[in-house]
């Protein structure tokens, strides 16, 4: 059960905590994802050290923190966290009652959110039968992939830098030259995705998790999705997918690393798909996001 297992990491947490204090100097703040990494260190500079909770690899909706995670986060300086995402949902509250001091920054102040693709779907009567493994609901109904395009850059970026500012106002000047350094490659990343995107004629790809939510409606794009309120679609569904999926003249299907890919792989054989692995949740989010780019355009060139 998911909750023992906070129980005893809670409680392991205290133990551990007892044992320590503050780490000297505390310059830490700590983000949940890898993307949120890459914009809090481009900014931070060398003035804080930046931790992320969720590994590369392991998906946010499901990740339980560490012992040890849970302890460093209770030494940070600052947490920054992304929104509706999974574990923020489970583990957010936890983390406040335990850090009572700790100063908690939302970087998704600000933005426009969109409705769950998963929660659309179920309204439209397209809900998955039951299945095995964990079920991704998105709190709200909303899809907290803002990290995927390039308004919630912006925001997430925007939002860093006032944190930053806040916790330290000494270097206010140092912080937003470093904002204006990311904002521009921001921009970059921007113009070469539509230098990519622009030409296509057929706008529609396939994806396991619905992450490119934001994406798509920001370069015109139509998602369409495998996965179905975190589960399995049935062979009616698949069959459905598929014919939409040529309707469309779709060109390519995207697995995100953590996923199985059994059912995209079925899928990208039955439309003539490519199938490409993409990760979202990668650091490095302008070599991402330009690497999902390129496999579009590379999709009509086949």
């Amino acid at each position: 059960m998911k909750y023992t297992r906070i129980y005893i990491l809670l409680t392991v947490l205290l133990l551990l905590t007892a044992c320590g204090g503050k780490q000297a100097g505390g310059k830490v703040v700590t983000v949940t994802i890898e993307p949120q990494r890459f914009f809090a260190e481009k900014i931070a500079g060398d003035k804080f050290a930046i931790h992320s909770v969720v590994p590369s690899g392991q998906s946010p909706e499901t990740y339980d923190p560490t012992p040890k995670q849970m302890v460093q986060i209770g030494r940070s300086a600052a947490y920054l966290q992304i929104g509706y995402i999974g574990f923020e949902q489970v583990w957010m509250q936890k983390i406040r009652e335990n850090n009572p001091d700790l100063k908690i920054f939302d970087v998704s102040q600000g933005m426009q959110f969109m409705k769950d693709t998963e929660e659309e779907h179920q309204h439209e009567g397209h809900e998955h039968e039951a299945g095995d493994g964990h079920h991704h609901h998105h709190a709200g109904g909303v899809d907290p992939h803002i990290w995927s395009s390039i308004e919630g850059a912006k925001v997430i970026a925007w939002n860093t830098l006032n944190a930053f500012i806040e916790l330290d106002k000494e270097n206010t000047e140092y912080y937003w030259k470093n904002y204006n350094d990311l904002l521009a490659e921001i921009e970059k990343t921007e113009a070469e995705i539509r230098q990519l995107l622009d030409p296509l004629a057929d706008r529609t790809f396939i994806i396991y998790h619905p992450a490119l939510t934001y994406f798509a409606a920001e370069f015109d794009l139509t998602q369409l999705c495998i996965e179905m309120d975190g589960k399995e679609p049935s062979p009616a569904q698949l069959k459905q997918l598929v014919m939409t999926a040529k309707e469309h003249h779709t060109k390519v299907v995207f697995i995100q690393q953590e996923f199985d890919r059994k059912n995209a792989e079925l899928i990208a054989k039955e439309t003539g798909c490519r199938l490409v692995v993409i990760n979202p949740l990668d650091y490095h989010w302008n070599t991402e996001m330009i690497h999902i780019a390129k496999a579009l355009a590379d999709g009509q060139t086949d």
